[in-house]
């Protein structure tokens, strides 16, 4: 069977002959007219718009750097971690703000605990007003902290500065990766993702070097220049939300068709016409999950427009109240851990508490000191670079085993080498130095793994009509153990590196342990997985209900002629005969 929009490709039969068995039975493999192609089979179906990795990523440019100009989010936050590094060590900072080592462990708190309210109000607004004008609303309060910061005059005025910047943060880091997911092509998802995390490195050794570049101008600049450049990033990503697309999927869920079909086209084909490209069968299936997603959420909790307030916040709180319930319970799960173990990994307190923890190992010098530390950050950046381009085709799981392992035994190395040798560091140079390299070796496991794979993960384990409550969940989460993380592990660090080093990195040994025998037992392959096989790793019903209300779904969505056929032959009969609203 052939026709204007796809051809058959099957390498075991030349011939026309059982075409129709095929169709039925599969697989079968379409190659669409702009490229990519899409796989049936006689239960499921998959489809891409290209290859995977580097050759996938570049083959639409402007979904790239879409989603490259989104991750700026992650820089922002990324940035603070590595500017404040510096500033806290600062000798003209020291001078003007004497603190103590629990209000040092306090400055870097404050933020988090605005990034976690940040999290959170996201929430209530990012799905009734545009993601663009959410995103633009958060970097102009986050853009209010920096300037509060930069012109304090008090330690209250930093801490209030952070504070409110944290608001802003909290709430990039929700609306980024969420509209970098709804543009993103299925193949290159993973990566798209990704970006965030290399955002956010990228922000540390941008951070952490300019720092350390003006630690030695005279006066109050050396630390309120890099304290202002954070300025920089909330700009650029403040003035560029006019240039960002519409997210496709936002439109769809606003019933506004006709302008969602034109962006999905812009992110999928390029510069391709509208006419031309709107009967592209590739399209037209991502198009119609589009439509059948918002008719289960419909279905599932209510219109999204209601005239009744009350009506509004019941379904808010029932959809909430669906991630704790029995069959939705282990994948929130899954998001809320895989948060709770990067955040306790170990990586926040060798970022922030970097120079700290390599003079506990015996290196005393000031340069050397941060020389060190602001190699953990090129450490990490280096290492997510290959992540982005393989996730796909590695797989999550794999990264998150390989990781965990690696930086137990990185943290138990450097709790060995305290207790033998923290006696007398000065006449074993060698056992410091190799502390540092077990500094470097955790930092690129974590990089490879727990890192890039906590932005990714979550958005992949819940099925359709629950998975932005989810993923909202997961992110907050982050937050909510990255304040844990730092007023229990924060604050105390400066304070148990002083009596304890081996101890501190004994408890980030064993949290990365406990975090390789969860992903072990507890955590499923998403990468290039079916809803049905997830479902059967969750022991639940919730993905083949799921499966139902999809089905039903395209029923009322497409026209009487395509009744006979069950799921996915629907969406396989859109290559014969297009249809479009």
């Amino acid at each position: 069977m052939t026709g204007p929009y796809a051809r058959i490709s099957d390498p075991h039969d030349s011939t026309n002959s059982s075409e129709a068995g095929r169709l039925l039975n599969g697989p079968v493999v379409y190659q669409a007219p702009h490229g990519g192609s899409i796989s049936f089979q006689s239960n499921a179906y998959t489809y891409r718009y290209g290859p995977k990795g580097i050759t996938g990523l570049t083959r639409n440019r402007y979904t790239l750097l879409c989603a490259v100009f989104a991750s700026i989010g992650g820089l922002s936050f990324g940035y603070d971690q590595g500017v404040i590094a510096n500033v806290l060590v600062m000798p003209e900072f020291m001078k003007n703000y004497p603190i103590t080592p629990l209000e040092e462990g306090f400055m870097t708190a404050v933020l988090e605990l605005g990034a976690l309210l940040g999290a959170v109000f996201t929430g209530i607004f990012a799905d009734h007003y545009s993601r663009r004008f959410s995103i633009s609303v958060s970097c102009i309060v986050f853009c209010i902290g920096s300037t509060i910061q930069c012109s304090a005059q008090s330690l209250l005025h930093l801490l209030i500065g952070r504070a409110i910047g944290g608001l802003g943060v909290g709430a990039l880091s929700t609306l980024c990766p969420l509209f970098i997911s709804e543009i993103s092509p299925p193949e290159v998802r993973g990566s798209l993702m990704a970006l965030e995390q290399f955002a956010i490195v990228l922000g540390v050794v941008l951070g952490f070097w300019l720092g350390y570049l003006t630690r030695n101008i005279p006066g109050s600049a050396s630390y309120i220049i890099p304290l202002a450049g954070q300025l920089i990033p909330g700009v650029i990503l403040l003035l560029g939300c006019a240039f960002l697309p519409a997210s496709p999927r936002l439109l769809v869920l606003q019933g506004k068709y006709d302008g969602a079909v034109k962006s999905l086209i812009r992110l999928r084909l390029g510069n391709m016409s509208f006419e031309e490209a709107r009967n592209d069968p590739l399209i037209q299936i991502e198009f119609l999950e589009m439509r059948v997603e918002a008719t289960m959420i419909h279905r599932a909790f209510g219109s999204t427009e209601t005239s009744s307030k009350s009506a509004f916040f019941v379904n808010e709180w029932s959809s909430w109240k669906r991630l704790l319930g029995q069959k939705y319970r282990d994948r929130t799960m899954v998001g809320v851990l895989i948060a709770f173990f990067q955040q306790w990994s170990g990586i926040n307190a060798l970022l922030y508490y970097g120079p700290i923890l390599v003079r506990s190992v015996g290196i005393s010098a000031g340069k050397v000191t941060l020389l060190v530390s602001g190699g953990i950050g090129i450490v990490q950046f280096i290492a997510v670079l290959p992540v982005i381009a393989y996730i796909d085709e590695w797989g999550r799981r794999p990264l998150l085993r390989f990781g965990s392992i690696v930086m137990t035994c990185a943290h138990f190395g450097i709790a060995m080498l305290v207790v033998l040798f923290a006696s007398d560091w000065t006449s074993h140079s060698t056992a410091a130095w190799m502390a540092v390299g077990f500094i470097y070796l955790f930092t690129a496991a974590y990089g490879m793994s727990f890192g890039p794979v906590a932005w990714v993960l979550p958005s992949e384990v819940f099925p359709l009509s629950v998975r932005s409550k989810g993923v909202a969940l997961s992110t907050a989460s982050v937050w909510l153990n990255n304040c844990k993380s730092y007023l229990l592990v924060g604050l105390i660090t400066p304070v148990t590196l002083e009596y304890s080093a081996a101890g501190t990195f004994m408890l980030f040994a064993v949290a990365s342990f406990v975090a390789y025998i969860w992903v072990t037992y507890c955590v499923p392959e998403t990468a290039n997985v079916s809803l049905e096989e997830i479902d059967g790793v969750f022991r639940s019903s919730a993905g083949r209900e799921e499966i139902v209300m999809k089905s039903q779904a395209s029923f009322l969505l497409l026209p009487p002629f395509y009744f006979p056929f069950s799921p996915p032959l629907p969406f396989l009969f859109l290559f014969l005969f297009p249809v479009f609203p």
